[in-house]
């Protein structure tokens, strides 16, 4: 007679695991997971993240440890597992305690928002369920986060939604591990949950359904209303009523800035692409309808709808997502307008709107009502924006969805904050090997927004737990973000980056280089501070992380009176036209766009070089040939000429696209190339001068910028051997451009890195001052 082996003695582990951990429905898939490996212990969230403790067999354990990483749940991403043995206790079952909020530093990572998922949108639209029309259905795998944590760990408590107090429904849900609201902080129904409202001067408030039927009516006759969303109010509209879109773009004093269009669904979209009013492709698609739902730059198609032409009026995109939030679904519905302006309830260049009293009273002369609610937004956060270039996601805004997930990095660094750019402006914390960068913050020009600052570096301080030992800034001496941060340092250290050099090593981090090898960088944009005290723009860089040297860079010209010069691209047009020795002749378009009087001025300012920095931008020559081919003379934002130029290129369409009718005159002086734009700006105006259409001169002038490239790149790999090219700057936004450089230099043997992480304009300068900050401690 034999007798079975006997079995294994008990072995007890205690598992930490950080990463993407809280909010993600991570405890609960521990307490399935055990329960099913028929293991005894417990788990708990931690300021580091979630630590488990797990006992039964070792077989049980050891597939525990397997799994807790293979199997977690979508929203998770497990960054580190670390196991150590205990003696066993013998206790029987498996529990979640209570958070351990003094356990060790803070440094987990909060999840962003995330998008309504498809079980409660069916939900939402099951007359059957307890959660049919709730404003606020939400469970583990979706809703808001980021926007609502006050502090670690990620519990009810310590959220805006602990001034609702469960019902006892909710509870149960709350406390079932087998429920998929199991330990969902923002669980909430009907009965226990935030509540809309509206707002309308003169009348009594609507709560509910009233309130939202109330909305929609309003929308649909021609209302602007401010709708409280999830990271900040947004002003909506109908968009195809270009009476209300006009009247919403005087209020904003937004000028001919394209707004972002919310669409009711992907079938809306599609429609539109039928049309041949957009571009829609799989990619697109994928972006659109995925857990991040950012705003998607389309490319505009041949069709040109009126309705819509008032919404993008000269853009070659038109900017579109789709609804994000279970309110964004209610509101869209049919019938009413199934296409909606919905842009950041702000003034152009301020902070986002998250009070409601403040939503009350600045928002007063934007709108005509106001849909809220009573759920407090605790970290303001704007929609991102993204577009695809070559079927490569591009950010342009970095913000909803992707914010506070951190950018990892390739070497390690002290506790810093990199306090960014003026414009545009994100920051960034760092320590060890992550960097966490914040959202959109605005341009730096008024109080509130250096209040919003300062509000957030107080807050990711607070939930990574980094606690910066050396500031980072700009080399511009005039900028208000390094001023505010040297002004905040209180004895801490300040280092100062070049511009372009943070926008090279923004790529180079992206792409995980390590700065032992220098890379070639394109560093294209409107204004940097040059170390000779120029303004840059227009650089060709070999650099690493410690430093770098102008290989090539775009011949130097006056600017004209620094931002008057920016807002009036006539004024660039001309400025070059007399670098270039060339006549201001009455009937080119930048002559008769100047008035008399100004033209009289700027011609004295010139000859006699008062108040007129060189400068080598590459985007004040994108502004002067969009003004000499008649496209745009006055900005009313950003960029709009360059835009306007891309636009035009790209509507006249591939034919006519000789390269060698406009190029620039390559110079050496002193081992640096010059690109001398003169000759280019003479090809200009004979074309302006004999009715070239605009497009026709836009589509050379792109086609000679690539040349250029294609040349300085060459001639720098001859003389330093580099073979990899980074391509940074605001210009580089200019898909048409970055597309065609980027194939250019891969058919002439180059590895071209590009921006697929963080913004290639000003936002994404912070990431760039932390590698540069970090070498100079090696």
């Amino acid at each position: 007679m034999t007798t079975a082996p006997p079995s294994a003695a008990p072995e007890r582990r205690r598992v930490a695991v950080r990463g993407l951990v809280q909010g993600v429905g991570f405890r609960p898939f521990v307490f399935t997971l055990a329960t099913e490996l028929g293991l005894a212990g417990s788990v708990t969230n931690t300021g580091e993240g979630v630590l488990a403790e797990v006992e039964g067999s070792p077989e049980a354990v050891a597939a525990f440890c397997r799994r807790i990483v293979s199997d977690a749940p979508p929203l998770a991403d497990v960054t580190a597992v670390e196991h150590r043995t205990l003696a066993p206790t013998g206790t029987p079952g498996f529990v979640i305690t209570p958070s351990r909020p003094d356990d060790g530093p803070h440094r987990t990572l909060i999840p962003p928002d995330t998008a309504t998922c498809t079980d409660c949108l069916a939900e939402l639209a099951d007359p059957a369920d307890r959660r049919y029309r709730h404003p606020f259905i939400s469970c583990t795998n979706c809703g808001p986060r980021h926007t609502i944590v006050t502090a670690l760990p990620y519990d009810r408590a310590n959220t805006t939604m602990a001034a609702f107090a469960m019902c006892p429904d909710c509870t149960r849900e709350y406390t079932d591990p087998g429920d998929r609201r199991f330990h969902a902080q923002p669980v909430a129904c009907h009965t226990c949950g935030p509540t809309l409202s509206l707002s309308v001067p003169g009348l009594p408030v609507l709560d509910g359904e009233e309130a939202l039927a109330e909305a929609r009516r309003l929308i649909a006759c021609g209302a602007v209303l401010a709708v409280k969303g999830i990271g900040g109010y947004h002003l909506a509209c109908d968009a195809t009523n270009a009476d209300t879109v006009a009247l919403l773009r005087r209020r904003k004093r937004r000028g001919d800035k394209p707004f972002a269009l919310m669409a009711r669904d992907l079938q809306q979209l599609r429609a539109l692409a039928r049309s041949g009013a957009v571009r829609l492709g799989p990619v697109e698609e994928e972006v659109l309808t995925g857990k991040v739902r950012p705003i998607v730059l389309l490319r505009r198609g041949p069709s040109r709808p009126p309705e819509l032409e008032s919404a993008a009026p000269r853009s070659p995109d038109l900017g579109v997502m789709l609804p994000y939030t279970p309110l964004h679904h209610l509101l869209l519905a049919p019938p009413g307008p199934a296409l909606l302006v919905m842009t950041s309830a702000n003034l152009s260049g301020e902070p986002i709107v998250t009070d409601d009293q403040e939503a009350l009273t600045r928002l007063a002369p934007l709108v005509d009502g106001w849909l809220t609610h009573n759920r407090a937004i605790h970290v303001p956060c704007e929609d991102s924006v993204v577009r695809m270039v070559d079927a490569d996601l591009l950010p342009v805004r970095r913000s909803r969805g992707y914010v506070p997930l951190p950018v990892p990095l390739p070497l390690p660094v002290r506790p810093a904050l990199a306090a960014g750019g003026d414009l545009k402006n994100t920051f960034a914390l760092a320590q060890d090997g992550y960097a966490w960068l914040s959202a959109h913050i605005g341009d730096m020009d008024d109080l509130a927004t250096l209040k919003a600052f300062d509000r957030a570096v107080e807050h990711l301080g607070a939930v990574t737990g980094v606690q910066p030992e050396v500031l980072v800034v700009d080399r511009h001496p005039g900028y208000r973000s390094a001023r505010h941060v040297r002004r905040t340092a209180r004895g801490r250290e300040v280092r100062e980056v070049q511009h372009h050099h943070a926008h090279i090593a923004s790529v180079m981090a992206e792409h995980g280089l390590d700065g032992t090898r220098p890379v070639l960088g394109l560093a294209f944009d409107g204004t940097g501070y040059g170390t000779d005290g120029a303004v840059w723009g227009g650089e060709v860089l070999l650099a690493d992380y410690r430093g770098f040297c102008r290989t090539a860079r775009l011949g130097y010209v006056p600017l004209p009176g620094g931002d008057a010069t920016v807002a009036r691209p006539y004024r660039m047009a001309l400025a070059h036209l007399w670098a270039a020795g060339l006549p201001w002749s009455a009937g080119l378009a930048p002559v008769r766009a100047c008035p008399p009087d100004e033209l009289r001025l700027l011609s004295q300012q010139l000859e006699r070089s008062v108040n007129c920095v060189p400068t080598s931008s590459m985007g004040r020559l994108f502004d002067a040939v969009s003004a000499l081919a008649g496209i745009c003379q006055k900005a009313g934002y950003e960029a709009q000429a360059a835009i306007e130029l891309e636009a035009a290129a790209l509507a006249h369409g591939p034919q006519d696209r000789p390269e060698g009718d406009y190029a620039f005159e390559l110079v050496d002086e002193d081992g640096v190339l010059i690109a001398d734009p003169g000759p280019l700006i003479a090809a200009v105006v004979a074309d302006a001068r004999a009715a070239a259409p605009p497009g026709l001169i836009a589509t050379r002038f792109h086609a000679a910028v690539v040349a250029l490239v294609r040349a300085v790149c060459d001639r720098s790999r001859q003389h330093h051997g580099v073979r990899t090219v980074a391509l940074s700057g605001g210009v580089f936004a200019n898909a048409l451009l970055s597309s065609a450089c980027a194939h250019a230099l891969a058919q002439d043997g180059f590895t071209v890195l590009r921006h697929r992480r963080v913004p290639p304009n000003d936002a994404g300068l912070a990431l760039g001052q932390l590698m540069v900050a970090a070498r100079a401690d090696t």
